[in-house]
């Protein structure tokens, strides 16, 4: 009697079927590694920004002017985008002006009219502005990440949904 080597059908199925779901796990938090990856490169370019907005600031005792800002409180809700100061800012203050964040929409950009306080503005992973951000801490990557005066007022923190 000759023996046969081999798996049988029920175990290579079972097999495919753990590879299966160790994949799918994998998948999802694949795609959350990403967002987590764009978001933390969109605030480091929102930094570097800040920085060399701070840099011009020392040489011309005033923040670059762009329109935008409303609110008595705070800053309103930047729409310029940082075409309009990247020549004040380049080659000088920075070398090259992160003018995308890191889910490819542009950043935008506000002073008050007094050019004392600015804001900088990610739209988030969605693409699109909100209309009434919450201000503070978010747990959902399409919320806009906003940074006024050096401090984020609202950013990703925490387990993403």
């Amino acid at each position: 009697m000759t023996t046969r080597r081999g798996f049988t059908l029920i175990e290579v199925l079972v097999v495919v079927a753990i590879i299966g779901i160790l994949v799918a796990i994998s998948a999802a938090n694949l795609l959350n590694a990403i967002q987590r990856a764009r978001q933390k490169r969109t605030m480091a370019d929102m930094r570097t920004l800040a920085l060399g907005i701070e840099s011009f600031t020392t040489d011309f005792n005033r923040y670059p002017a762009a329109a935008g800002y409303v609110l008595p409180s705070g800053l309103a809700l930047p729409t310029v985008t940082l075409s309009t100061i990247h020549p004040q800012l380049t080659p000088t203050y920075i070398k090259m002006v992160p003018l995308r964040d890191g889910w490819d929409s542009w950043f935008t950009y506000s002073s008050d009219p007094t050019q004392t306080h600015y804001a900088i503005r990610s739209n988030g992973a969605d693409g699109s502005p909100e209309s009434a951000p919450a201000f503070g801490v978010t747990h959902v990557f399409d919320s806009d990440v906003i940074l006024v005066d050096g401090t984020f007022v609202q950013y990703p923190a925490g387990p993403q949904r």
